[in-house]
């Protein structure tokens, strides 16, 4: 592998995008939102954007293209995908950059390969996939490798993962579609039922985070 290739990890999620790079470490945590204008050109993306949202003028289209973990548009997916990136210093002149995205254990082989095709149009040399359980649990240092049952809990933004995980692959795993936006979004519900108090989903997810 060349001197100036970069290695990237990505946690392409439907509500946060976080990038490790080799040697460094985390490089980037941002929204994993999304502005274009109607000519499909960026206008913002991530933080920009999340702070655009509600605010934007009406020829402005702001969207989270991950959905439940999943690509629901491929090509704002990979707009977004190159902008991050690129920010990431994952690019390196006509050196591009060798990428690991975890995905949910209950996406097709059609959703896998859209998001290692995300990856490839945004300027990757080689795009792979692992499975977010088994990232996590790398992530948490569990001993994954051991013939022992590890168990690990990995609530995203659209999907939540129960995998028992041992001797480096998952032996079971349950996966739902009600994580952390469904929770953002009770909170909303409640304090305009409760309290007739309108937040956003900003506020929301910063009492969210806040209570834990």
């Amino acid at each position: 592998m060349s001197l100036f290739t970069k290695e990237l990890a990505i946690d392409l999620g439907t509500a946060n995008t976080v990038v490790f790079m080799k040697g460094k470490g985390i490089v980037l945590r941002e929204p994993t939102i999304i502005a274009v204008n109607s000519q499909k050109k960026i206008v913002a993306v991530g933080n920009e954007a999340k702070v655009m949202s509600g605010r934007a003028p009406f020829e402005i289209n702001i969207s989270r293209p991950i959905r439940d973990g999943v690509i629901a548009d491929f090509d704002t997916t990979q707009l977004m995908l190159d902008y991050f990136i690129t920010k990431a210093g994952g690019k390196r002149g006509i050196f591009r950059p060798l990428i690991l995205i975890g995905v949910p254990c209950g996406i097709t082989q059609v959703e896998k390969k859209a998001v290692i095709e995300a990856a490839i149009h945004a300027g990757a040399k080689q795009a792979i996939t692992i499975n977010e359980p088994l990232a996590a649990a790398i992530g948490a240092g569990l001993a994954i490798d051991e013939a022992i049952g590890s168990m690990i809990i990995d609530i995203g933004g659209g999907t939540t993962e129960v995998a028992v995980i041992s001797l480096k692959g998952i032996v079971v795993v349950k996966s739902t579609r009600i994580a952390g936006n469904e929770m953002t979004d009770a909170i909303i519900t409640y304090l305009r039922r409760q309290y007739s108090l309108l937040v956003g989903e900003t506020t929301a997810e910063q009492i969210k985070i806040k209570i834990g």
